[in-house]
């Protein structure tokens, strides 16, 4: 993990530019009744909207301004490779389907890794007009209300744990009797929230998100958001996530464990 002194504050600059962007291009289009979606999938659903395609656009606009030496990875653009040994890892809109239901859930993600991760992270929710910032410096939430350190909820047992995942699903149905089997030892299991989840672990609002299928830049922003507050994200082993797969977050080491315990089962 980076430490304090060695985190370059540009960073920090660049990445803000980049959310506020983002904002601004996708705020126009969120709850318009003509919004169209295209499909990436032969069979199932899963939608990508201009808006999803204009923010990245526009954050890597920031970026080729900023810091070309720094790569890119992005979900609508793909890789572009960099010199600096720092990776940008963007996605636009995570929560296009909620996006395109009229739900706040959804958020941008930027991520800044490098060889061993993530160190620095941002989810945004522009509708509400909140910033969940992590960063070896620690984690701040900013929005119309103010702003505040992040911490997350301090340990306490499985069944007074309060469990998210986005798809009721989760994955396949070996990883859906997984999460079930967590949640049901649980005292509450909520569904749908995206990347707003990982958020509210980091607010300390939610003990455990536990999710499967990620991809890289669907998990980097989280992990670095969560971390900063206190929290831990692994896969279901307990190994490192930052590429993406089956995801457990987790506001301490203590709920991590109790969940890893029945998860690295499966």
């Amino acid at each position: 993990m980076m430490n304090t002194s060695d985190f370059d504050p540009d960073i920090r600059r660049v990445a803000h530019l980049m959310a506020d962007a983002a904002r601004q291009v996708i705020l126009p289009y969120f709850r318009r009744l003509d919004l169209q979606a295209d499909n990436k999938l032969g069979t199932g659903f899963d939608p990508v909207t201009e808006a999803d395609r204009a923010a990245e656009r526009a954050m890597r606009d920031i970026l080729a301004a900023e810091r070309p030496a720094d790569g890119i990875l992005g979900e609508e653009y793909g890789a572009q490779p960099g010199t600096s040994g720092l990776t940008w890892v963007l996605d636009p809109i995570d929560g296009t389907r909620g996006f395109l239901s009229g739900t706040p859930t959804w958020g941008v993600l930027i991520a800044v890794s490098d060889a061993s991760g993530p160190f620095y992270g941002i989810i945004d929710q522009p509708y509400m007009g909140e910033r969940f910032e992590g960063a070896p410096d620690g984690a701040l939430m900013t929005g119309p209300h103010g702003s505040r350190p992040l911490q997350t909820r301090a340990a306490r047992d499985l069944r007074q744990a309060i469990v998210f995942t986005t798809f009721p699903e989760v994955g396949s149905s070996e990883e859906a009797s997984a999460f079930r089997a967590v949640a049901s030892q649980a005292l509450l299991t909520r569904y749908g929230m995206d990347c707003y989840a990982y958020a509210l672990v980091a607010a300390g609002q939610v003990d455990l998100v536990i999710e499967a299928g990620l991809n890289a830049y669907d998990i980097q922003a989280p992990i670095a958001v969560i971390q900063a507050a206190g929290g831990i994200v692994t896969d279901w082993q307990g190994n490192p996530v930052h590429e993406g797969g089956r995801a457990l977050a987790a506001a301490n080491r203590d709920i991590h464990a109790q969940a890893l315990a029945i998860l690295s089962a499966y």
